[in-house]
């Protein structure tokens, strides 16, 4: 089948979806869909009017379409296609955390957790291929017990859930003490019964999934080494975070006021977390939007536009901030100091390894003209000056100082496979090449464990430290003064080269996804933090 031809199946999928319904699985009635919550968990309105309905804020979100992901997708396929001796793994592997429920009944039946058999999302008929569409949803955050927190064993998807209690009996975990009559109520309504425990505002239940170890397989499908993929938790472990704000208090902010907690009865509540889980892939979510209709999103498009547009305000607001500190003309040039400070309670950016932020510094004459430019982003996604952008073989290296157009600060983690050729497989990966992301306040370098560790020429770079990092500018240029001198801090949740890379891999996923991104390239980076300074 050519790739036209796969694109076009692709479409008819998406208009005849019931000829796609995969075949019944017998599981253990463990788990319902959001759609049961929804109704009496939407329609919580403040005394102001703001409207914070956990079921419609968490439908627009990203864990509520982590099955319909399209980069996802692709990414599995691509691993898929390159180690297909290991596949049934792969894909066992990959949905723990991506189709959590529908993995999580899989194997306490005694199978694997599939992917694509439970693909496309809207053709799904039986039980099991709702629940792998319904994402990360309801009943399988509330349901997580605090046995294994905090423990090797809980990470990777090890999250422990009951499997004994028969439906209509089974707990659903919450921070606040519900009354016996309202207990009742919902066991009848949604067959579970609300449990207060406190657990479920910790910090490890959210590390349960995103701490993320992977395997690393050889071509014959022997392991042949082991990556920590994302590990924001120990990020923040390492900080000194812990004691004064978990993930929850960044990720889901609480109300400004009283709030009921059910559309149904119930006392309003302080305290209340909203089910926004702001994270830092705006891109994603517009990418969703864009592609609603074939990806068969059942959030609103203005709902998911709002999602957009509030993740990209808390990084503009939250994640860091941008400092000239200092400034001078020297000779036939200009010479200043940049300072980054992050304020987020991980690495910046931290989890998924596409990520990245970088400064683009710009000195204009009196008229406005460029004089020189370092970082720039460029239409197709890529930023000029990369040398990972231009050759997937290499990559740029860390700067404390920089001196020409083609030299561009990029913090960012950079994978090795064994032979430590770079690489965007993370089943080849098993190092870091380069890690210089923005360390968080109170992250000892010096101390961090391996899984944490900074990697390149960060490690040696003095002001490279706890907190974030200087960056020296020594130009040479010539120009009518007085100089304007910006320097714009930038973030982008898939680099190019994670993107690009896909195009080797032939399949219906890795095709429909590229030129999604190529579509919306423009739109996949945010200015996060910008500082401008005069010099006559």
């Amino acid at each position: 089948m050519t790739r036209i031809q796969r694109r076009t199946a692709l479409l008819l999928a998406a208009c005849f979806p019931a000829a796609l319904a995969s075949a019944a699985v017998p599981l253990p009635q463990l788990f319902v869909t959001s759609d049961q919550c929804m109704a009496c968990h939407n329609g919580l309105v403040t005394p102001r009017g703001e409207d914070v309905s956990f079921g419609a804020d968490w439908r627009a979100s990203i864990m509520a379409h982590s099955a319909r992901d399209p980069y996802w997708q692709a990414a599995v396929r691509r691993e898929t296609i390159e180690h297909p001796s290991v596949k049934a793994a792969v894909e066992n592997e990959c949905t723990k955390c991506h189709m959590p429920m529908a993995n999580f009944a899989a194997r306490a039946a005694g199978a694997l957790g599939e992917a694509f058999a439970n693909l496309p999302a809207d053709a799904q008929q039986t039980e099991h291929g709702r629940l792998a569409a319904d994402g990360v949803s309801c009943t399988v955050c509330h349901q997580i017990r605090s046995d294994n927190f905090g423990e090797r064993e809980s990470f990777t998807g090890g999250f422990e859930i009951d499997t004994t209690t028969a439906p209509g009996q089974r707990v659903a975990f919450g921070p606040f003490e519900v009354a016996a009559g309202l207990r009742q109520l919902m066991r009848s309504s949604a067959r579970f019964e609300p449990q207060q425990s406190g657990h479920v505002q910790r910090s490890e239940l959210c590390a349960t999934c995103h701490t993320l170890y992977t395997h690393s397989y050889g071509p014959d499908g022997q392991v042949v080494g082991e990556l920590p993929e994302q590990v924001p938790y120990q990020e923040w472990k390492h900080s000194d975070y812990p004691g004064r704000q978990e993930c929850q208090s960044c990720h889901m902010p609480v109300a400004d006021e009283k709030v009921q907690i059910s559309s149904v009865l119930g006392d309003p509540r302080s305290e209340v977390s909203r089910h926004v889980f702001r994270g830092g892939n705006f891109f994603m979510l517009r990418l969703l939007n864009a592609n609603r209709h074939l990806l068969a999103l059942q959030a609103l498009p203005q709902e998911m536009d709002t999602t957009a547009r509030r993740t990209a305000e808390h990084l503009r607001t939250s994640s860091a901030v941008v400092e000239i500190a200092a400034l001078e003309r020297s000779g036939g040039g200009v010479r200043a100091r940049v300072t980054i400070e992050n304020l987020a309670g991980h690495k910046l950016p931290s989890a998924y390894p596409s990520r990245r932020a970088w400064l683009h510094f710009t000195v204009k004459d009196r008229s406005g003209r460029t004089l020189f430019s370092s970082g720039a982003l460029r239409p197709d996604g890529s930023i000029a000056g990369n040398d990972n952008d231009a050759d997937g073989s290499r990559y740029e290296p860390h700067h404390d100082v920089i001196r020409t157009t083609d030299e561009v600060q990029i913090w960012e983690p950079i994978l090795g496979d064994p032979d430590g050729a770079v690489t965007t497989g993370l089943l080849r990966a098993t190092r870091y090449l380069k890690d210089n992301r923005l360390l968080p306040s109170g992250f000892d370098k010096a101390t961090a464990g391996e899984d944490i560790a900074v990697a390149g020429g960060a490690m040696n770079d003095p002001d490279f430290t706890a907190g974030g990092d200087t960056v020296r500018y020594e130009v040479d240029t010539e120009g009518d003064g007085p100089l304007t001198v910006a320097a714009e801090l930038w973030y982008q949740p898939i680099g190019f080269r994670w993107a690009h890379n896909l195009e080797a891999f032939d399949s219906a996923e890795t095709d429909r996804f590229v030129p999604m991104y190529d579509a919306m390239a423009g739109e996949s980076a945010i200015l996060l933090a910008r500082d401008t300074a005069v010099v006559d």
